[in-house]
């Protein structure tokens, strides 16, 4: 049976047994003349679940140890003295197998027994697709039938659907945490090996990042330099730069459009002010380098600067037109969320429109505002496309806004490049970056906290 028509399969049965279940739910109810613990569509629903679930688990299984079960079955039909060579050599084995089922090898290149070996892989694939198949349906028949034949008016159906959505929340919980979770370690753990190497404190106090140089002592330039405060710094203005633009242009647009504005131009400068956030980040990278970072540098020129080709100020300038609506959006959002009745009690003590707003809304609507801010900053630390194109990849320590400089994610992007050693300390760098990146977004999530607690107005 082919693998693709399977799910849709699944999804038919499922339906089909709860419209089966709901109608037994009725049918028992009628006959026995008592009433239903639960209504009939949690007793449909308890049986499609039940067609669900194992057939899904099933196929998880499959998914998950497939590849490990054929690839044993495959290598024990291989010559011994192909297996006999260490387990390295069936490590390479292994390799060049998987390689050679992902079309990875040319043709003339191919062992014949590796060729066969592929061969049976594939077969015994397709053979245990088909297998894994019909047990899913057989499965899905049976448990569906077990329930469907439980079913009567005291059963607790609802209690039962209401346990799986609990159990899927939780699960789906569990994996957003653990995979956190991993990703910070998995950042830890390379730091760690970095900073084995090169000391923290040269990391982050030195005023130098020259990662391209060597580190090992056998290679010419085994001086490489890893400062990051060029680096952050250069991250820290084009992201002040951005949020400069961005927080009061996009604060303001929010306040006019739910507190002056009439419902016809609400109802169309919202959405256009929206489209900013569905343009490309490349098409600003080329906005910037083509149109604003050339503007800049002409006007620095006539007025006598000297103005870079590749600047922070046209970056930040372009982000910050970018992040727009992340903060106009969802600070229109916590304004209209404001309860009508402050507004009301405000004008009927006297006060003005604009008195209103500065006093009552926005106090009110200060936490939605700073979470508007701060996933607008995050936004512009994280972004590199337009760093790229319109700062450069200098690794300046400067304030200057008209020279090129670069960012964390930038250097992120750039150590990863190309193929290098994993654990060489260029390659490790990148990781010491990234947990330094999410030790700052870290700490712009407590200080927003803390501003949120310390002038949040609670209203009853």
């Amino acid at each position: 049976m082919p693998w693709l028509p399977v799910p849709l399969i699944l999804l038919l049965l499922a339906s089909a047994a709860f419209v089966l279940g709901r109608r037994r739910a009725f049918s028992v109810a009628a006959a026995s003349g008592e009433r239903l613990h639960s209504t009939a569509w949690y007793h449909g629903m308890l049986v499609a679940l039940w067609c669900l679930i194992p057939a899904l688990v099933i196929s998880l299984l499959w998914l998950v140890f497939a590849d490990s079960i054929l690839t044993r079955l495959v290598l024990q039909d291989l010559p011994r003295q192909m297996l006999a060579r260490g387990a390295e050599q069936r490590t390479l084995l292994v390799n060049d197998l998987h390689n050679l089922l992902a079309g990875h090898v040319a043709g003339h290149n191919i062992d014949p027994v590796l060729r066969r070996a592929a061969a049976r892989y594939r077969a015994l694939a397709a053979t245990g697709r088909m297998l894994v198949a019909f047990l899913m349906l057989a499965t899905a028949l049976l448990s569906a039938s077990l329930v469907y034949f439980r079913i009567r008016p005291d059963l607790q159906a609802r209690n039962r659907v209401e346990q799986v959505a609990r159990a899927v929340l939780l699960l789906c919980s569990t994996i957003a945490v653990l995979s956190a979770i991993g990703i910070v370690l998995s950042i830890l753990f390379e730091s760690i090996r970095f900073f084995r190497q090169v000391p923290l404190t040269d990391f982050l106090f030195g005023l130098k990042w020259s990662p391209q140089m060597a580190m090992r002592a056998d290679q010419v330039g085994s001086s490489g330099s890893f400062g990051v405060v060029p680096v952050l710094a250069g991250t820290l203005l084009i992201s002040a730069i951005a949020l400069a633009v961005a927080v009061p242009i996009g604060l303001m647009s929010a306040i006019y459009l739910s507190e002056y504005a009439g419902p016809r131009l609400r109802a169309w400068a919202r959405p256009t002010m929206e489209i900013l956030a569905g343009v490309p980040t490349v098409v600003y990278g080329f906005f910037a380098a083509l149109v604003v970072a050339p503007f800049i540098h002409d006007i620095g020129a006539r007025v006598g600067l000297d103005v870079s080709s590749e600047s922070a100020l046209a970056s930040g300038l372009v982000m910050g037109i970018m992040i727009i609506p992340s903060v106009s959006s969802l600070s229109n959002d916590v304004i209209n969320a404001v309860p009508r009745s402050l507004r009301d009690g405000s004008y009927g003590l006297g006060a003005t429109r604009s008195e209103t707003i500065i006093h009552v809304v926005l106090p009110a609507a200060l936490p939605g505002i700073v979470g508007g801010i701060l996933l607008a900053a995050s936004r512009a630390i994280g972004e590199t496309m337009i760093v790229v194109m319109a700062a450069g990849l200098a690794a300046r320590l400067t304030a200057n806004p008209l020279e090129a400089v670069t960012t964390v994610t930038v250097q992120i992007v750039t150590l990863l490049a190309g193929d290098q050693a994993f654990d060489s300390p260029r390659t490790l760098a990148a990781f010491a970056l990234g947990l330094l990146l999410f030790v700052v977004t870290m700490a712009l999530n407590m200080a927003a906290m803390y501003v949120v607690r310390r002038y949040r107005e609670e209203y009853e």
